[in-house]
């Protein structure tokens, strides 16, 4: 047998989720082999007590033990000791080792001797003493499945046997199904009751059995399952092929195999009619709320007719809440399996008459009792389709609609309802394989009118995206239907508004101005006025450097008021992200992350929420919760095949690298984010990722790099429009910049963030823009009052990581104007903050202004082993000769511009702040070289003797910028 096979049938996959099972029975029995023991597995039928008791066996037999099995058979329960007879026959060659009184016992009993039947306590010793004997040379190892169907006279010689093996080299496993009457004595045995599996375990088991299930379909089967393996690997053999590709075609309750339908339709069978009617009507409810059973039942069945249920250990009937419970999940289901099609469709519209008040129960009841097309029921379905969708059952409206369109009388409505459905499908519900059946199948049936439908072509706009489509392809697509739609640009009309949200994300994700021009033109004609949340939306999420200060009321109403709709609470958070807004209903975004965590919310919500509390988190210098958050994504975006938005978490994942120091992990998810997102047309993507680029290079103190890729994300003097991103990487612009001696296009990109409406977005990017403003100031008194002024701003702690990094600058120019008492306050300051976050190449720039201050770092924050390249040393050696950027550049070939951005990044390597500290950390350097350290790929100091020097009689040259031009 094999794992999860109760009762014979084809293989299943490997055991899941039993680790802890599988761990607590092998250390039971790791002593078996020296002191003996017994056990007695109980669970629900299905649960995997088979699939258990092979694995211990087998790992018995690797182990040198010898494994005797017996399995229980209904139709062998009538025949003594026909259980004996398995366990015991292969052992018919040893009978011998036994007495003759003994020996002619077992044969007797198995079958394989003649004469009077022996007593059984003289069976039962003879049986114990074989196995005793025989264990003397091999341990034992006893396996019994489906204790209760064997026979009376093996369970008792059993019991006899397992309560005696203390001190033997004999263990005994046995299964057994709960609420099932057996002979035998189990009384002073240790038992194990194996449970259902936990959601991820039975999600494993479910992806394992049945890969080309879709996720919605799996999930599904997961609900009806609760747990049980075999239910878990059974339920959707009996789907067909259509139903295993897409949940809104599943029936109301799923059918059971030809299996399952041995395994519990014969306990449902030979019930009373009355109380096969009570349960049927209880099953098709679901919700087990027993004053509605009573009420559809009214006049054929009364809850006294499930006294014998109740006696069948079937259910259980709560007096308390007046709740009916199925005592297994899938009792349920054989109920309804076994009904005629007239006894389901009359139970539910008897269900319906009793939720007459009920609009979501009510209209799903009459569906399900709808014979043919029928257009009242359609809409009363369409109807709680959309009251699910606000709910956040996105899947749940998708199947309404479904229905709502298979009971549709004329084909638009049909095609529409369908195309309705497939656009929740993509927007919502996460499930694209069954999006893009339902798309097809509007087409199919009125190929004009599902052709023309927004909400058709916003399903295929977001198909194409996710797929290998491109975004400019998508976005005419969309911008065709909605210029030919015969909506009047009506902003009441819903399918309208939903075609104009999805049109501000394509046309952000394309990173092209032009792709704004016919949705604002779209967003001015809509009467009597645009959508609060979309016109903030489009203000604060297109180009809030321009636009998004206006919008700031209309944003905070809208965030007072965000409510628990999953789709309104990621929409005001798309509305919030570059307003710095995100923290002030941060609670509702955490709800709706474990509401998806749950499965109770929307997958595509769920990922919105996810995206936005990351980025929320790193700001916050929450890095590890950033992380851990974008992981999450990525492995929910591989789970519904949505690639699309895979790139967003990549993003996350290379700020949190680049921000920590870790350039390599960086740029490989930058590089990823680039090569995805080029060949689509999503530039968006690809400017979120030259973001990244710059971060990590600033990091490594590539400044050359930094500026090359802050200057692809907004040319310097000018805050990239239609490009929000543009301002988080404005002061890494502006710091590389000057770094590499571009002093002009620093001060341009700085006065073009004040004339910008950046720093009334947010205080956090008021920060940024006083920052840039200081760095770039003429004089040093200007510059200090712009810091100090940026400091002041309401709670720069907020936002630790650019807060750190102001305060940096800040005391860089207090230390180079000689207030070096405020420089080390705000380098410590700086210091603190950097290491607490575990910024470790801002970590080494703090700690070496501190000691270029006169005052040293902690040791913490001191560097360890330094690792300069071939090209560093060289550069580095040559400039503590007293040898000028441009000296060195004739000498190596290079610009003067690339010896200062090496010298930069050189200088934090070191622990230094300047050319004049060169020599002496070179001299330590080589010091530490000559005891073993020799940096990777740097030559030696001590060794090559064609290295240049620095001579006793050098002088270095006086502190200056190592980007200016010496010469």
């Amino acid at each position: 047998m094999n794992d999860l096979e109760e009762n014979g049938g084809p293989a299943s996959p490997p055991l899941v989720g039993r680790d802890e099972d599988l761990a607590f029975l092998r250390s039971f029995f790791g002593n078996s082999a020296v002191q003996g023991a017994a056990l007695l597995v109980t669970g629900e039928a299905g649960v995997g007590k088979s699939a258990l008791l092979d694995a211990v066996a087998s790992r018995a037999a690797r182990d040198g033990a010898r494994v005797l099995r017996a399995a229980g058979a209904q139709f062998e329960a009538d025949i003594g000791y026909a259980g004996l007879n398995q366990l015991l026959l292969p052992l018919f060659d040893d009978f011998d080792i036994l007495d003759d009184v003994h020996r002619d016992a077992l044969r007797v009993t198995v079958g394989i001797g003649s004469g009077s039947p022996p007593d059984r306590l003289v069976t039962s010793t003879a049986a114990l003493l074989l196995l005793r004997l025989l264990s003397v040379r091999t341990p034992l190892l006893i396996v019994v499945d489906d204790l209760p169907w064997l026979d009376r006279a093996t369970n008792a010689v059993l019991g006899f046997v397992a309560r005696r093996l203390i001190g033997s080299r004999i263990g005994f496993l046995a299964a057994s199904r709960d609420g099932t009457d057996s002979f035998f004595e189990s009384s002073g045995l240790s038992q194990r009751t194996l449970e259902p599996l936990d959601d991820a375990s039975s999600a494993e088991l479910l992806r394992l059995a049945h890969p080309d299930v879709s996720p919605a379909v799996r999930r599904r089967v997961a609900a009806e399952a609760h747990g049980n393996p075999l239910a878990l690997v059974e339920l959707p053999r009996a789907l067909s092929a259509e139903q295993r590709a897409t949940g809104a075609t599943l029936p109301a309750v799923l059918p059971l195999g030809e299996r399952l339908q041995a395994m519990f339709a014969s306990r449902v069978a030979g019930l009373p009619e009355r109380g096969r009617a009570l349960l049927l009507i209880a099953a098709l409810d679901g919700t087990g709320d027993l004053a509605a059973i009573e009420a559809a039942a009214a006049g054929r069945a009364t809850v006294d007719d499930l006294t014998p249920v109740e006696r069948q250990q079937l259910v259980t009937v709560s007096a308390d809440n007046r709740r009916l419970f199925f005592r297994h999940p899938l009792i349920g289901a054989a109920v309804v399996d076994i009904a005629t099609a007239a006894e389901r469709r009359r139970a539910h519209r008897a269900l319906a008459d009793a939720l007459g008040d009920q609009l979501e129960r009510r209209a799903w009841h009459l569906g399900e009792a709808a014979a043919g097309p029928d257009e009242e029921v359609a809409a009363l379905l369409e109807e709680a389709a959309r009251s699910r969708l606000r709910r956040g059952d996105a899947l749940g409206a998708v199947a309404a609609l479904a229905r709502a369109a298979g009971l549709s009388p004329a084909a638009p409505d049909e095609s529409r309802r369908l195309a309705e459905a497939a656009y929740v499908g993509v927007d919502s519900g996460g499930e694209l394989e069954d999006a893009s059946r339902l798309l097809a199948g509007a087409r199919l049936v009125h190929p004009g009118t599902g052709q023309q439908s927004l909400h058709a072509a916003a399903a295929s706009a977001f198909l194409l995206i996710n797929r290998d489509g491109d975004m400019d392809t998508a976005h005419r697509l969309l911008v065709g239907a909605i210029e030919s739609g015969d909506h009047g640009y009506d902003a009441h009309d819903a399918a309208l508004i939903e075609a104009l949200h999805l049109l501000v994300l394509l046309c952000w994700y394309g990173g092209d101005p032009e792709l704004w021009r016919p949705l604002l033109t779209f967003v001015d004609r809509l009467t009597p006025e645009p959508p609060e949340l979309l016109r903030v939306i489009v203000q604060t999420f297109g180009d809030p450097a321009r636009t998004g200060a206006e919008a700031l009321p209309g944003l905070t109403q809208l965030i007072a008021t965000v409510g628990d709709d999953p789709a309104r609470v990621v929409r005001v958070g798309t509305a919030a992200v570059f307003a710095d807004r995100l923290g002030e209903f941060r609670w509702a975004t955490r709800r709706l992350v474990e509401q998806g965590r749950a499965g109770t919310a929307p997958v595509r919500r769920h990922l919105g929420a996810l995206m936005h509390l990351g980025l929320d988190y790193f700001h916050l210098g929450r890095w590890d919760d950033a992380a851990q958050l974008a992981g999450e994504g990525l492995a929910l975006c591989a789970d519904h095949d949505y690639r699309f938005f895979a790139w967003y978490f990549q993003y996350i994942d290379a700020l949190v690298a680049a921000a920590r120091g870790d350039g390599q992990t960086s740029a490989a998810l930058a590089e990823e984010i680039v090569r995805w997102a080029a060949p689509r047309g999503v530039h968006g993507a690809r400017f979120f990722a030259c973001h990244a680029r710059a971060l990590a290079a600033l990091g490594d103190g590539d400044f050359e790099t930094a500026y090359r890729h802050g200057r692809e994300l907004s040319a310097p003097g000018s805050v990239r429009p239609y490009l929000p991103i543009a301002m988080w990487g404005t002061m890494d612009l502006v710091e590389a910049a000057l770094r590499t001696g571009r002093d002009q296009e620093a001060a341009a990109h700085a006065a073009a963030m004040r004339e910008s409406a950046m720093a009334a977005l947010s205080p956090r990017l008021e920060l940024l823009v006083l920052a840039c403003e200081a760095l770039t100031a003429p004089g040093e008194e200007e510059s200090a009052a712009l810091f100090e002024r940026a400091l002041a701003l309401p709670g720069p702690e907020r936002w630790p990581f650019d807060t750190a990094r102001v305060r940096l600058f800040h005391g860089e120019r207090l230390r180079r104007s000689r207030a070096i008492p405020q420089a080390r306050e705000q380098l410590n300051l700086a210091l603190a903050a950097f290491q607490r976050l575990g910024a470790a190449p801002w970590v080494a720039r703090a700690a070496a202004e501190l000691r270029a201050s006169g005052r040293s770092a902690p040791a913490e924050a001191r560097p360890g082993r330094v690792e300069l390249t071939a090209q560093e040393l060289q550069i580095a050696t040559l400039a503590a000769t007293g040898l000028t950027n441009k000296q060195i550049a004739e000498r190596l070939f290079l610009s003067h511009r690339t010896i200062g951005t090496h010298l930069y990044q050189i200088y934090p390597k070191l622990g230094i702040t300047s050319r004049a500290a060169l020599r002496d950390a070179l001299s330590a350097l080589d010091a530490g070289q000559e005891g073993g350290r020799v940096p990777p790929g740097a030559a030696d100091p001590v060794r090559d003797p064609g290295r240049p020097r620095p001579t006793a009689g050098s002088r270095p040259t006086a502190r200056r910028r190592p980007d200016a031009d010496d010469g």
